[in-house]
């Protein structure tokens, strides 16, 4: 089966002030759906490789025919990225925003020392100087089973290092340049306001158990 957009878990412009409605109409139905699209068109050449899950997919690039893998990789990846990315912010005050808790509140606090420390360790990470053009940052479990803090390039996935995501930062200009222009880091600042901390933690859960 084709893959197809995910709706939005929220309206266009519940993420204000902190992303604006016009940003998130355009990086969802253009950017996103554009991704899917050329995915799907590329798996037309060899459906038999796909598993009918993208995260699966592109966790196995080994196993990609060589003349759709670039596309799979990065159509595959930034359909995986961005689906992510919806489910893992909500309105400010309604699930978005404040701090960790249960068993990624105590895991962040026991791996960088502090929630204030993890958003200052984040936000180097995140900043132009350390990703430099576009790509995401990520706070993933590790293949040992630990927190980390990592950066992939362009629409590149941590399942495609054997790692779990559990949130995840698309810092791509395309995801903040309306409202922020060059300001990548105020928009990091910003991000946390939005952050679902209670998916976060089902996230880093599910990891955990599988």
């Amino acid at each position: 089966m084709a893959y197809e957009l995910p709706p939005l878990p929220y309206d266009y412009n519940a993420l204000e002030p902190y992303i604006d409605e016009a940003t998130m109409r355009f990086h969802h139905d253009n950017h996103h759906n554009t991704y899917v699209t050329n995915l799907n068109s590329a798996l037309e050449k060899h459906p038999e490789v796909d598993p009918g899950n993208v995260d699966e997919l592109i966790a196995n690039l080994d196993a990609i025919p060589e003349d759709i893998r670039r596309a799979v990789r990065n159509n595959g990846g930034q359909h995986s990225n961005h689906s992510i990315f919806w489910q893992i912010m909500a309105p400010s005050g309604a699930g978005g925003g404040g701090e960790p808790t249960g068993e990624l509140g105590e895991a962040i606090n026991s791996t960088f020392g502090s929630f204030d420390a993890f958003k200052e360790q984040f936000a180097a990470a995140a900043a132009p100087g350390a990703l430099f053009g576009s790509g995401w940052c990520w706070l993933v479990v590790t293949s040992g089973g630990q927190l980390a803090i990592k950066t992939t390039p362009n629409g590149d996935s941590p399942y495609m290092q054997g790692e779990i995501p559990v949130i995840g930062l698309d810092c791509w200009e395309h995801s903040y340049y309306l409202k922020y222009q060059y300001r990548r880091p105020e928009y990091v600042q910003n991000w946390w306001n939005v952050v679902n901390w209670e998916e976060a933690n089902r996230r880093y859960q599910a990891a955990r158990s599988s």
